[in-house]
């Protein structure tokens, strides 16, 4: 190990990489918490350190030069083991005392959860919880989320990942608005993510003669899409559980079941904490 290499200032490192990542030097301010003549200067220190141009401005933007690109790499990787230095060191903290970010989708956020969080708050009131509801999937290793719920089995080897029962979902609509159109799917509006018109290649393939241009509305927000069906506006997709709660709400197509998987994620090296310990179980038995 050559010890004189190692007083490279990390301070500067990270203000480039916000800066990279960013954009621009107010987005990296605003990411470090810091003043943007600070940022400024030390992305400049960094640029006479190195004796290289990292940035090249063009209007208002902040574009990399090939030497910044080529550090861009190595700083990541200093990015990336600094996380993990911080995810052992508070990975072992003891107390249950402090926050915790649960990322899931829209769905599960606004439905499932809540009678979990209801529990988390009653048995444990001094954890704090933010929940990231996106149809997004939020990046453990970088420490967006301590929690997620997702729908796809995990690739990353450093997760730790239970599956819970699958929930089963369905088409519905809204009572009345299936009585306007007679009950005949070959009239109605169908309510989707875009890309939803394979489903209707699903329908048909069960008997059902539906056409992928009857669907009409799209939206990447499957709440928006729950509320419009609730609106009477067209059928929509959702879990069983949720929609047959509702008494305005009927099963269009009910040969069509579709599972959607659930799979409770926590990052390797966060499972040590308690309060992530202690919340991660809570979710997998509600869920299981």
């Amino acid at each position: 190990m050559n010890w004189q290499m190692l007083q490279f200032d990390w301070a500067k490192a990270r203000a480039f990489f916000a800066t990279a990542e960013t954009g621009s030097l107010s987005g990296a301010a605003r990411a470090l918490n810091l003043a943007q003549p600070t940022v400024g200067r030390q992305v400049e220190a960094l640029e006479q350190e190195l004796d290289v141009v990292l940035f090249e401005r063009i209007g208002k933007k902040l574009l990399l030069t090939p030497a910044g690109l080529d550090l861009l790499e190595h700083v990541r990787t200093m990015g990336e083991a600094a996380q993990r230095i911080s995810l052992i060191a508070s990975g072992h903290s003891q107390t249950l005392d402090g926050p915790i970010r649960i990322s899931a989708g829209e769905a599960v956020s606004a439905f499932l959860l809540p009678p979990i969080l209801r529990r988390i708050r009653t048995e444990h009131p001094e954890i704090e919880i933010t929940i990231i509801a996106t149809g997004t999937q939020s990046d453990l290793q970088m420490r967006e989320a301590d929690i997620a719920i997702r729908n796809a089995q995990p690739t990353q080897n450093d997760l730790i990942a239970r599956r819970t029962p699958d929930r089963m979902a369905g088409l519905y609509a809204k009572t009345t608005y299936l009585e306007e159109i007679g009950h005949d799917l070959a009239k109605a509006d169908f309510i989707g993510f875009e890309g939803s018109q394979n489903m209707a290649a699903a329908l048909t393939e069960r008997g059902f003669a539906i056409s992928a241009d009857q669907f009409r509305i799209l939206s990447e927000a499957h709440l928006v899409q729950w509320a419009y069906v609730k609106n009477g506006m067209g059928i929509g997709l959702m879990m069983n559980e949720v929609a047959n709660a509702d008494p305005e709400i009927s099963r269009v197509a009910p040969d069509f079941e579709p599972a959607v998987p659930m799979w409770v994620l926590a990052h390797r090296e966060v499972k040590t904490s308690r309060r992530v310990r202690v919340v991660y179980d809570l979710i997998v038995e509600a869920l299981s």
